[in-house]
């Protein structure tokens, strides 16, 4: 724990379904259970677009970012982050294949840091418009610390291309 809040922009992910429901219902699960670690402000909408960066065929994946309030330092954050994905039924078989979710710490207030098993910013956030276009929703004036550009900026420069509106988001309560 830190002695400030410093709000975490989480990014969500999930293309398979389980006992426990669909790609939305485990997005909503991981919002809930993401308020052991501080408060969910903002919540964008949902985006839906395919599998990046992998060979093999597999599902469409779900996309969102919540904003956290929270007082969690980076690996405490991400440690929390991983124990929700367990929680909810994620297994960690290969880098890149299909889960039931994912929860990445994009930003963490103005946090950098890169030590192994914590990366903060997300190392591949400028990148990846499935993440960039629900951010750019809910906070496009955040500057991104190492690349000193701002969301907005970030997702301008390599555009929205393959990425679909879903469904609106929502907020735990």
């Amino acid at each position: 724990m830190t002695d400030r809040v410093a709000t975490a922009y989480i990014g969500l992910g999930s293309n398979l379904e389980s006992p426990r429901g669909d790609r939305s219902h485990h997005l909503e699960l991981a919002l809930e259970a993401m308020m052991s670690a501080g408060v969910v402000t903002r919540v964008s909408s949902v985006y839906e677009t395919l599998a990046w960066s992998v060979n093999e065929e597999q599902p469409d994946y779900l996309n969102q970012v919540a904003a956290l309030d929270t007082e969690l330092g980076p690996a405490e954050l991400i440690k929390v982050l991983l124990e929700i994905e367990s929680d909810i039924g994620r297994v960690r078989s290969a880098p890149h294949a299909s889960r039931i979710i994912d929860l990445d710490v994009l930003l963490l207030g103005e946090s950098v840091v890169d030590q192994q098993g914590t990366t903060v910013p997300h190392p591949r956030l400028h990148e990846r418009a499935f993440v960039l276009v629900p951010f750019a929703e809910i906070a496009p004036e955040v500057v991104h610390p190492g690349l000193g550009a701002t969301i907005s900026e970030l997702l301008g420069a390599i555009g929205s291309s393959g990425v679909r509106l879903f469904g609106p988001g929502r907020t735990p309560v």
